[in-house]
């Protein structure tokens, strides 16, 4: 009897002394994991930047050069080289007239011409002897004064000959319609055949053209937004893409539309190419303050369908975050939404998909 007690009190023991151990053990504090280091990727960190408050209105494109040129002599199209839609350089032929009746006015006068010439060369040769031999005595003061008379009447038709056949050289000269400038022809008015009039009451218009190189865009904005439109005098072309280009100088006129109530404002754009084109409306956003805006790069957003996002790298990896943007300045874009002042994001996205990708397949069992 006495050898079971001793036997059955072994496991008893061991028991206890394991279970004095696993108390010991849940009552210990376990070592904190060691911290993730950041992950080795290009990264920017962002700060919101002062710029101006912006309100916006629509606008319209306007050709600086813009012209109907009209008819300034009578006679009939026999030429129109160019059509709507057509580049033309300045000098380029856009009309020719028939030129029968302005040739032969021109033919005679210069004609007339000629003969106002002769008579006046015929007229100073006698006034120079008469004023020779008047000086000797041989002629009386009335021979003499009839002479210069004679000559200075012939002097006067021939200013009055030459005077005239400037007139018809330049109704001759209208036969032929150039360029002004370089442009795109937008309408024309006249087809060939066609008799044009000079007028009255109003010369026929012949053809509309308008220049590509200089543009500025109109706009008619509140009256409650001149002011600050006057003092900070700055603004910015929103195009389709997002894209913006600065206005030049920007005029706001000195009165309102009684009917509206509305300034307008007029802003000269660069002459550099915009994609802007003459009757095209566009978004002009003025500076109306001072605020912060939080800028990045247009490289390092992620786009999945509708979705935006950007990498946000922080002490345990990276995370895509969707963003909420606003308007593109250049090659950067306005965070609304989804990103803090100070948070690194990385700069190249498809480094960023590729390090996730190893992280989970090193993770895997």
């Amino acid at each position: 009897m006495q050898r079971k007690h001793i036997t059955g009190g072994v496991p008893r023991l061991v028991i206890a002394a394991f279970a004095v151990a696993a108390l010991a053990a849940c009552g210990r504090t376990p070592p904190p994991p060691a911290a993730a280091a950041p992950p080795p990727l290009a990264a920017l960190t962002l700060h919101a930047e002062p710029a101006h408050d912006e309100q916006a209105w629509d606008g319209v494109v306007e050709a600086v050069h813009e012209a109907v040129i009209s008819a300034q002599t009578n006679a009939r199209v026999t030429e129109l080289p160019y059509d709507v839609n057509d580049a033309v350089r300045k000098g380029d032929v856009l009309v020719r007239f028939s030129d029968v009746e302005q040739a032969s006015a021109q033919r005679a006068a210069q004609a007339q011409v000629a003969a106002a010439q002769a008579a006046y060369t015929e007229a100073d040769a006698s006034y120079r002897r008469f004023a020779e031999i008047y000086g000797k005595g041989f002629v009386s003061k009335a021979q003499f004064d009839a002479e210069r008379a004679r000559r200075d009447a012939a002097l006067a038709a021939l200013q009055s000959a030459r005077a005239q056949s400037s007139q018809v050289g330049q109704q001759f000269d209208y036969t032929v319609l150039r360029a002004p400038y370089d442009g795109i022809v937008t309408r024309r008015f006249v087809q060939v055949g066609e008799a044009v009039q000079a007028g009255p009451p109003a010369p026929q218009p012949l053809i509309a053209l308008a220049s590509l190189q200089d543009l500025r865009v109109s706009v008619q904005v509140p009256q409650s937004a001149v002011a600050a439109i006057r003092r900070y005098r700055a603004a910015e072309v929103v195009l389709d893409d997002g894209r913006r280009v600065a206005a030049g100088k920007l005029t706001v006129f000195p009165y309102a539309d009684p009917q509206t109530h509305s300034f307008g404002v007029r802003l000269e754009l660069p002459g550099a190419d915009t994609g802007l084109y003459p009757g095209m409306t566009v978004r002009v956003a003025f500076a109306g303050g001072e605020t912060k805006r939080l800028l990045l790069p247009l490289a390092a957003l992620v786009r999945r369908g509708e979705l935006v996002g950007v990498y946000v790298l922080g002490e345990h990896g990276a995370v895509l975050r969707q963003l909420r943007l606003g308007h593109r300045h250049g090659d950067r874009v306005e965070v609304l939404a989804g990103l803090d002042d100070g948070e690194r994001i990385a700069v190249d996205p498809a480094a960023a998909a590729r390090w996730l990708a190893a992280q989970r397949r090193g993770a895997a069992p």
